[in-house]
């Protein structure tokens, strides 16, 4: 009596007599003893797997915590059903271990902004390796690195003290900034009031200088009857005021004496 077995597009069956492996089937309808025979079937199909929550050490001993995806599929049925008792453990084993020794070698600031390197990193080194289980990996990817708790706080804690300290110094710039405009302005208006107050200095003692030089020149040209007459205009004003007494040597009367105005003058003065 036989049975029959349908394997499914994308698996192959491994037939086995009395606990034996037999032979290997493909997709389609087969047929088995069913006392003696059983078939294990097997999924040659890709198959994603993710590895969350793996936890590694860097270079600078920080501890990450790390997710990873990959994929992966059967290439030989025997091996990964006979040859090892758990090929996909194997497999993730070897994964981490690679994982690793790969973040071990760099520090935490280059792990965390390199995952593409480490990416490509760990697929070299896994390579044809897990063939050995029957298996290969298409694809592996690092979703996420990230730093313990204690890490993170002190990471946001130093991003936190940069800020401020940029913060500060642009302040401090600016303030210095302000102040040095703030003192050229001033700078600038002292100059120009003291350019100005010396030009006006400048201007009154030209205009002085022209007075007296004109005074000069009117002075140099009179003659002695211009004197005269200022003498004979001031002893007018004098008879006029209430102060109307003048003393004056002999000599000075007899000259001023002889100016027929002059002695009109003193005449008055001497009535009052």
């Amino acid at each position: 009596m036989f049975g029959f077995k349908v394997v499914r597009q994308n698996h192959v069956g491994l037939i086995e007599t009395l606990g034996k492996y037999r032979r290997e089937v493909d997709a389609g309808l087969s047929f088995y003893v069913p006392m003696f025979q059983k078939v294990r079937i097997v999924d040659l199909a890709m198959i994603p797997l993710s590895l969350k929550g793996y936890s590694v050490i860097t270079k600078d001993n920080a501890e990450v915590q790390t997710n990873v995806t990959l994929n992966y599929h059967v290439t030989d049925a025997r091996k990964f059903e006979y040859e090892n008792s758990n090929s996909v453990e194997s497999m993730v084993q070897l994964v981490r271990g690679h994982l690793r020794d790969i973040i071990g070698k760099i520090d935490l600031n280059e792990a965390l902004g390199s995952t593409s390197k480490i990416n490509a990193d760990l697929a070299n080194a896994i390579g044809d390796l897990t063939n050995t289980y029957g298996i290969k990996v298409d694809r592996v990817n690092i979703d996420e690195l990230k730093p313990s708790a204690s890490i993170t706080e002190s990471m946001e804690k130093q991003i936190r003290a940069d800020r401020e300290k940029t913060a500060a110094i642009a302040k401090a710039n600016g303030e210095a900034r302000s102040i040095e405009i703030e003192t050229k302005a001033r700078n600038d208006a002292t100059v120009s009031t003291a350019k100005a107050q010396a030009e006006a200095t400048i201007a009154r003692a030209d205009a002085k200088a022209y007075e007296i030089k004109k005074l000069n020149d009117m002075l140099a040209s009179a003659d002695s009857k211009y004197f005269t007459d200022q003498q004979i205009q001031a002893f007018a004003d004098l008879a006029n005021s209430a102060a109307n007494t003048v003393v004056m040597s002999k000599e000075d009367i007899g000259k001023y004496s002889e100016i027929p105005v002059t002695a009109q003058v003193m005449n008055q003065i001497s009535n009052k």
